[in-house]
């Protein structure tokens, strides 16, 4: 099995041979042109055709290159080139006893390689002619190769940078993400607080600020574990993105604490939002507990047409202190900072109106 392996292996690339269709109805001048390309490219190199229906019985791009008759008796040349031209892209040289250059141009618009005219000693020219026309041929199709590999590996460039991109993309997403809940982490939120804050300031429009922080996290996590623990903070996270638009942008801000920034929005309008979150976090942890047991939130809100900060960081801390207020005010309530009287009319809770700070 060994030496039949070797003997294989040793066998030379085997050649393929060359292949001309010559379509001429004149069957001295089809023998007298196939025996002059034979004597110059080896026996069985042609193939003879007499008629246009003849050569279309034959797979045409099997041939390397194709003479044809300007005259047929079935169809004229220049319609037979169509039929070619529309079937393959196999090299046709015209060859006539018309020595008319209008033909000779047609036949080349028409998509004619080459031109030869019957004249004189043109048999001892054809071999020269298919000669140069296969050679051109050749480097067109090497040409065409190098075009498509040239366009496989640029969409393969295109193909890996966009999936860089998407990595690339991940790994930001990652990296301004909290893990748990979906929200932005710290880090990234003040990237976004700077910005949200050089545009109110720029266009003079409101931007409200609202911390929370989730009463009673950590007897929770003490009392039914890390993981029940974890779900809670998912469900926060949960209920803040379900109530902010698409403008508005959410953060766990570090443990059991989260802040929200309203962009175009006035503190009594974040104090209905919060209302909405506080309500709906109640209901769902009291879900996922599967029992009546309370679930508040304390939270804090800062404006800039309030509070009238002189930079990003001080609306942090305005709303941070409210946040303090509400907490040291006994929980499970919402301050608004520098709130004036009006806000009174929100409720937070059974009995309970916002309070000023």
């Amino acid at each position: 099995m060994a030496s039949a392996i070797n003997a294989s292996q040793r066998e030379p690339e085997v050649q393929q041979a060359l292949k001309i269709l010559i379509i001429e109805d004149d069957d001295d001048q089809r023998e007298l042109m196939r025996e002059t390309l034979e004597d110059h490219f080896g026996p069985g190199t042609v193939v003879g055709a007499e008629s246009g229906n003849r050569a279309l019985s034959h797979d045409l791009s099997s041939f390397d290159l194709i003479l044809s008759d300007y005259n047929l008796p079935d169809r004229t040349g220049m319609e037979l080139l169509d039929t070619i031209r529309g079937r393959c892209a196999t090299p046709v040289i015209m060859v006539t006893g018309e020595n008319v250059g209008q033909i000779a141009v047609e036949a080349i618009r028409r998509g004619a390689t080459d031109y030869i005219v019957k004249f004189g000693d043109y048999l001892f020219t054809i071999p020269l002619v298919v000669e140069k026309n296969l050679t051109v041929a050749k480097v067109k199709r090497e040409n065409e190769s190098l075009r498509a590999e040239l366009e496989r590996a640029l969409r393969e460039v295109r193909e890996k940078n966009e999936q860089l991109e998407r990595s690339l993309s991940r790994v930001e997403e990652m990296a301004a993400t909290d893990p748990l809940t979906g929200l932005y982490n710290r880090r990234h939120f003040g990237k976004v607080l700077d910005q949200l804050y050089s545009e109110a300031h720029r266009y003079d429009q409101d931007l409200a600020c609202v911390m929370i922080d989730l009463d009673g996290y950590k007897q929770i996590n003490d009392r039914y574990g890390h993981q029940v623990g974890d779900q809670v903070l998912v469900v926060a996270g949960k209920v803040i993105t379900a109530n902010l638009r698409r403008m508005d942008v959410a953060a766990r801000y570090g443990g059991d604490e989260f802040i929200l920034l309203l962009p175009h929005a006035a503190a009594e309008e974040a104090a209905g939002v919060a209302s909405r979150i506080r309500e709906e976090y109640k209901a769902a942890v009291a879900a996922l507990l599967r029992r009546n047991e309370t679930a508040t939130m304390s939270i804090g809100i800062g404006s800039k047409r309030c509070d009238d900060p002189t930079h990003a960081d001080q609306l942090v801390a305005v709303a941070d202190a409210a946040l303090y207020h509400a907490k040291a005010a006994g929980r499970n309530r919402i301050v608004i900072s520098n709130a004036p009287a009006a806000t009174d009319a929100v409720t937070v809770t059974a009995a309970k109106d916002v309070a000023s700070v």
